[in-house]
């Protein structure tokens, strides 16, 4: 670990970004400039000495998870990510670790959305990161570890998964999510954890495999859905994805037209946020 060559990297990287860059106020006039040290560290979920230890070469190696939060939280290209991890002395991630490292591009457009529920997700139908009205509407995905950062998985073996749609759109969706996996598990390979993720699901779901074994493959760059919340009930939105090149990673954005109920209950929900449903179970 070059505590130095790191230090010297997160200052500069936090000072060359500005808080319009990474969805923040600009506020009051800035003393110094970029971002401040508070600010990275609460885009990056953790706590400001532990950031400020980092920048001043007092801190102890950072794992990859930390590494993966600065990243994001620094936009960093995956050229300075690989830089950011080898400096702290860990191997950079291989390519297609789509769940490491979330597409700058992506982040700069979430950035910018506040007032509708938008997130990233890996290949795989990971939550890389989503907006405060996502994690309103959707449920806090950041508490998932394993397999069960996975939709797919989720959606095929926990049952409160498929409680936020109508029953008679659950097959529609279940095809969807094997299609989907399948273009991951195209682009992957056997060895790669789409593989494992299938092997898993043809073992634990019978209509995983079922639906498995007709080969679809398919990934949805728009969609029109029900979603039924908790406390506000049925939703009907228009789902539009953007992809990555690569096509490991999308920006999922939920909208819905104006003057209609939805449009309300997401104004609704955009008001109220996450603390008055905190008590809601996942989604």
């Amino acid at each position: 670990m070059d505590r130095a060559a790191l230090a010297d990297f997160l200052r500069r990287r936090r000072e060359a970004l500005q808080p319009e860059d990474v969805g923040l106020p600009v506020g009051v006039r800035r003393r110094a400039p970029g971002l401040r040290r508070e600010e990275v560290a609460s885009l990056a979920v953790m706590s400001t000495d532990y950031y400020t230890r980092l920048e001043q070469q007092r801190g102890p190696q950072p794992s990859e998870h930390i590494l993966a939060s600065l990243a994001r939280a620094l936009r960093l290209t995956g050229d300075e990510r690989n830089y950011l991890y080898r400096v702290a002395g860990h191997n950079a991630p291989v390519p297609l670790s789509s769940s490491v490292h979330v597409a700058p591009a992506l982040l700069r457009v979430l950035d910018r959305l506040d007032d509708t529920p938008a997130c990233v997700l890996s290949d795989l139908g990971e939550t890389l990161v989503q907006n405060r009205m996502a994690a309103a509407l959707l449920g806090d995905a950041s508490g998932y570890t394993g397999l069960a950062r996975s939709a797919v998985y989720r959606w095929f073996t926990d049952p409160l998964e498929r409680s936020r749609y109508p029953e008679a759109d659950r097959d529609r969706h279940s095809r969807a999510q094997v299609a989907s996996l399948r273009a991951a598990y195209g682009l992957r390979g056997p060895r790669s954890p789409a593989g494992k993720l299938v092997r898993t699901l043809q073992k634990t779901s019978g209509e995983f495999a079922e639906l498995w074994e007709r080969h679809e493959v398919a990934q949805r760059f728009e969609d029109h859905k029900t979603l039924i919340h908790s406390e506000l009930g049925a939703l009907e939105l228009d789902c539009q994805a953007l992809f990555t090149e690569d096509q490991s990673q999308t920006l999922l954005v939920l909208t819905a037209p104006p003057r209609t109920e939805s449009h309300e209950k997401l104004r609704l929900l955009a008001v109220l946020g996450l603390d008055r449903f905190a008590g809601a179970e996942h989604y």
